[in-house]
């Protein structure tokens, strides 16, 4: 027996009974005041045995007149009857559909039935790919609300809730090439600029509700250079206001228009707000384009819990009877096993778990929010290496033990927080997502090598030293390109097989050319490599032989040459 669940249904059904009775008594006074006005349209005729005035300007008629009916004007009725019907029809929708589908749309405020080209195929995208909007909205579906709700507040169109789907397709672990984080994609100095902390322990720009605020206000803040309008705003969001600024000046030196689809700009951001347009049309009329939306219910998925101190996120989960994973998806912004030992000291729980997780709480006493391990040092230890074994900083270690500077002494005891269960079960932490992502084999790959990085190491010189693209590389290790790149960190490399480096080296060098040779009496491997200026082991790959395999003449192979260096 759940007493929430039965509050809930019992309000729905409140809520339907009201709104059919409401659209009964709007559509019986609609016909009686169509019926009255019909009739106030007709004199009444005079009462019988009454006198008919007789004036100077009116002499006395020979018998009574049959009354004056003025002609009525001609009513369309299909298009009466279709207006009344899609007036019923949106009522109905508007008592019956439950979702926040409805709520969303009221809000739109964007022009969506501009006309380009841009837009249109973008429309035809989505269309074409229905599993893809169902699988974004679908997880979606934590935030929606939430978000929706505070663009209402803020009196916002209600399009750019929406935004996400374009920006990071709602994956709150998104990370891009660009260093931009979260459902929201803000890179780091944005983020910082709007007030999200970012540190070990935890990322705002992947916090649901910081990152959100922070967004809008942004995207508010933009609208002020652009005179309110929201497409150059969106437009910024993406590429810069000064990119905007820039392209406009540019148009107006030019004697062209200033809006958004008269702007040139970078490939990206010219799609960027047709995506979130053709989006918007579909939410605006799903069957006309043969989508089927998600039911995303107009109600509340999470709430809010405060409390003070750090906490475990398994004894979170455990505390709000919920999956660890669930409590990660909900609280994305947090980095490691804990909450940040300095705050944000509040978590987003399903919407009817909030009680059950206070009672819990309370009943938890302080030395069971986090483990706490005993630790004598010994010679040749740092706090800098305690840190890394037990998974916490630095920072932490000085804070909890008094410690002013980075001098431990061997045989001093420190106490030093720790998680309750061993790193893997913390799936959705951001170490285990780094190693999630660097055992992921992309295609085309099949050697795995490890590379530490040695100080000014940078990734295009590692790139160029085994040849792999600096992009990919970055991708790889779940970094982008730019980010600094620390001594003694790890990195994977993925290196192509026999036939696929043949054909990338072919790509990318112009002097190779694939040559067939003949194996002569006395030919080996080692001495065909040393002629032709390849290395054994390039040979073996690109004929699939065995190493151990003897070399027959008259046998054919096939080489893939530098033909400015054979002898």
């Amino acid at each position: 027996y759940n007493p929430r669940l039965e509050r809930r249904c019992l309000s729905r059904y409140a809520q339907n009974m009201t709104g059919f009775m409401m659209f009964r008594h709007l559509l019986l006074f609609c016909l009686l005041a169509l019926g009255l006005a019909a009739c106030s349209l007709v004199p009444p005729s005079p009462s019988v045995g009454q006198p008919v005035p007789v004036t100077d300007a009116s002499p006395l008629p020979a018998e009574d007149p049959a009354p004056f009916v003025p002609a009525l004007p001609e009513w369309d009725t299909d298009a009466l009857e279709s207006g009344l019907s899609q007036v019923a029809l949106s009522w109905a929708d508007s008592v019956t559909d439950h979702t926040l589908w409805p709520r969303l749309r009221r809000g739109f405020a964007l022009n969506l039935d501009v006309e380009s080209q841009r837009v249109e195929s973008q429309v035809t995208w989505y269309a074409r790919h229905p599993d893809y909007l169902n699988r974004v909205f679908t997880r979606g579906s934590r935030y929606l609300y939430a978000i929706l709700n505070e663009a209402e507040k803020r009196g916002i169109p209600t399009e750019l809730a929406l935004l996400p789907v374009v920006e990071s397709a709602f994956d709150p672990f998104a990370y891009s090439h660009g260093r931009a984080s979260g459902i929201w994609q803000f890179i780091p100095s944005t983020g910082k600029l709007y007030g999200l902390k970012q540190n070990w322990w935890y990322d705002g720009r992947r916090d649901v509700l910081a990152s959100t605020r922070a967004a809008f206000d942004y995207l508010t803040k933009l609208t002020t250079y652009f005179d309110g309008d929201w497409s150059l705003a969106l437009a910024s969001y993406n590429s810069g206001a000064g990119t905007v600024l820039r392209a406009q000046r540019k148009n107006r030196k030019r004697g062209r228009g200033t809006d958004f689809w008269s702007l040139s700009l970078p490939r990206e951001t010219s799609a960027y707000v047709p995506k979130l347009v053709a989006i918007a049309r579909i939410v605006r009329n799903p069957e006309k384009y043969g989508v089927t939306l998600p039911d995303i219910p107009d109600e509340p998925y999470f709430e809010v819990v405060h409390f003070k101190g750090q906490l475990d996120l398994s004894q979170a989960a455990r505390l709000a009877d919920i999956d660890l994973e669930e409590l990660y998806y909900l609280n994305p912004g947090f980095n490691q096993w804990a909450t940040p030992p300095t705050g944000p000291h509040y978590l987003l729980v399903p919407d009817g778990k909030g009680d059950v997780f206070r009672q819990n709480l309370a009943r938890l006493s302080p030395e069971e929010r986090v483990n706490w391990t005993r630790h004598t040092v010994k010679s040749g230890e740092s706090l800098l290496s305690l840190a890394k074994k037990y998974r916490t900083t630095v920072e932490v270690i000085r804070e909890i033990n008094g410690i002013r500077g980075n001098l431990i002494r061997a045989g001093q005891a420190l106490m030093i927080p720790s998680a309750f269960k061993s790193g893997n079960y913390y799936a959705l932490s951001a170490q285990n997502r780094l190693k999630r992502k660097q055992s992921r084999q992309p295609r085309g790959y099949s050697r795995k090598l490890t590379y530490t990085v040695r100080k000014g190491d940078t990734f295009w010189d590692i790139s160029r030293k085994f040849d792999v693209n600096h992009r990919a590389l970055a991708k790889w290790n779940g970094m982008a390109p730019t980010d600094p790149l620390m001594p003694g960190r790890k990195l994977v490399i993925w290196q192509r097989d026999g036939k696929a480096a043949s054909r990338a080296m072919l790509a990318d060098r112009k002097i190779i050319r694939k040559v067939g040779y003949r194996v002569r009496n006395g030919d080996s491997l080692y001495r065909i490599a040393g002629r032709f200026s390849v290395s054994v082991n390039d040979i073996v790959k690109w004929n699939d032989l065995d190493p151990g395999d003897v070399l027959r003449p008259g046998q054919s192979l096939s080489l893939y040459v530098d033909v400015t260096r054979t002898r």
